[in-house]
This record gives structure tokens, C-alpha cells and sequence, in this order.
């Protein structure tokens, strides 16, 4: 009988993580609660518009990002359970995300790669969704925009902060760039079953809104961290909520406002739908 080589036994160690993973991928349970993540998504997404559309009419409104969103979540009669709701979304979503990129399917290393650094950049973000619903389910209380600029405070207190925080803010900047691009050029629809017309139309339509307006808010939180680093002041860096807000300023700044409002929360529609169309 042959004993196996090294390499041979960590070739099959290899293959049998990656069977126990595609039957993680493929377990019933796992896709549902995925599911119910993308929908958690949509949520926050329309609570977020629907913040920006109360700033821009005046009518006050709290943090327009998803501390703000979990924040009016946990005011909510029954809004405790939601949010536990949302931590579990959020923990299959994570999971989720990840078995895609340890089982990406694409045969261009190149490719490959760079699909892994985005799918693995969504895992971050539903990360930090998920850390911030799990503190305002435990009934504390949590800051997107705090968290940002004690972040950029301490990279700018740092050797070489400066020039890091700049091309952190440059990567958000190209982020929301995507996001745009994934808007115009609808090839978002490759990752969920588009319907027959009328309603695809519609699905798409609320996809492009959702993605272009996503995009140029990122693209906005992306300048201000660049802005902080070049004034050394990570007071800036206010994250999506101080990039939503930043807008009002602006000629005509509410008008765009309601806008982003409205695209953000297409966003959100669009997220819920695609909670039953995604390819999972």
C-alpha cells in the first residue's frame, strides 16, 4: 500500500474543505437566511432615503446611514427582535459571501482575484451592518459617522496616516464609481433572474436608480475622506450619513437631496426584490 505524498494528502485535505463548503453553499437553511440578509439590506436602504428625503423637506430626521437606519429600527415596537432579526440576515449573508469567495467558479486567475477582493469587501461591509445591529439589539448605542472619524483620527496621528487615509478615501472613490458603472451598464443583472416584461423593466429600472445613486453618495464619503486627509482634520471624514447631509449645502441642495433620497430608497426596493431573484 502507498503512503501519500505531502502534497497529495494536502490536495485532498483541500478538496474535502471545499465539498464541505459546497454543501454549506447549497444547504436550504443557509440560502433562506442569505435571502433574508439581501432583504435586511433593501430595509436599511429605503430607511436611509427615506432620512435623507426628511433632511431635505425639513423635516428633521436622524443619522442617514445604517446606524441611523438601526436606530429607528430599535424605536420600533418590537423593534429588539428585528434587529436580532438582522444579525442573524446579516451573519448568513456573511457566511454566505464568503463561501463565494473560497468557490468562485471563474477559471482567469486575474479575474478570480479581483472578483474575491469584491466579494470579500461586500463580507466587510455586512460585517460592520451586522457588528452595529448586534450593539442596538444589546440596547447600546452605535455612530457609523463617530466610528469613521476616530478611524481617520488615528491613522492621521500615525506615520505615514496621511497618505494612507488619502488612498483609502481614492479606493472608496473608485467603489462608488463601480457602483455607477454597475448602474449604467445593468450588469447587476447577471447575478439575479430578471423577470419577463413589464416587470423586469421595472426590476431594472429600480436597479440602475438604486446603483447610480448608491455610487455617487459613496463617491461623496470617499472626497471627504480624501478632503480629511489633506486638512489633517478627521472631523471630515463624516462617513455616509455626513456625505448625505454634505448635499444639502450644495445650489439646489435639497432638490438633489430628495433625489438621492429617492434613488437610495429605489435601492432598498430594488434589494428586496432581488432577495427572491438572486442567483444563490
Amino acid at each position: 500500500m502507498n503512503a501519500q505524498s505531502p502534497n497529495d494528502s494536502a490536495e485532498s485535505a483541500k478538496e474535502s474543505a471545499k465539498d464541505a463548503a459546497r454543501s454549506a453553499e447549497r444547504s436550504a437553511p443557509v440560502r433562506a437566511l442569505a435571502r433574508g440578509g439581501v432583504a435586511v439590506v433593501g430595509l436599511l436602504h429605503i430607511i436611509i432615503g427615506a432620512i435623507a428625503i426628511s433632511v431635505a423637506t425639513g423635516a428633521g430626521g436622524g443619522e442617514a446611514d445604517q446606524s441611523g437606519a438601526l436606530h429607528q429600527l430599535a424605536k420600533t415596537p418590537g423593534g429588539t427582535i428585528v434587529l436580532w432579526s438582522v444579525v442573524i440576515g446579516m451573519l448568513a449573508l456573511i457566511v454566505w459571501q464568503l463561501l463565494e469567495v473560497f468557490l468562485m467558479p471563474i477559471t482567469d486567475e486575474k479575474r478570480k482575484w479581483a472578483k474575491r477582493v469584491v466579494e470579500f469587501g461586500k463580507a466587510v461591509a455586512y460585517v460592520i451592518i451586522g457588528f452595529t445591529a448586534f450593539t442596538f439589539a444589546r440596547g447600546s448605542y452605535a455612530s457609523s459617522e463617530d466610528a469613521t472619524q476616530a478611524a481617520s483620527a488615528l491613522l492621521l496621528s500615525a506615520p505615514g496616516g496621511v497618505i494612507l487615509l488619502a488612498v483609502i478615501g481614492v479606493v472608496v472613490i473608485i467603489t462608488g464609481g463601480s457602483f455607477v458603472f454597475r448602474g449604467i451598464s445593468t450588469n447587476f443583472t447577471s447575478d439575479i433572474r430578471v423577470p419577463p416584461s413589464p416587470y423586469g423593466a421595472v426590476v431594472v429600472t429600480l436597479g440602475v436608480i438604486g446603483y447610480v445613486a448608491k455610487g455617487l453618495i459613496i463617491g461623496v464619503a470617499g472626497a471627504m475622506v480624501v478632503y480629511a486627509a489633506f486638512t489633517t482634520d478627521s472631523d471630515k471624514a463624516a462617513g455616509l450619513d455626513g456625505a448625505i447631509k454634505s448635499i444639502a449645502g450644495l445650489p439646489f441642495g435639497n432638490v438633489i437631496l430628495f433625489a438621492t433620497g429617492v434613488g437610495l430608497i429605489a435601492y432598498g426596493v430594488f434589494f428586496l426584490v432581488r432577495a427572491r431573484l438572486v442567483r444563490l
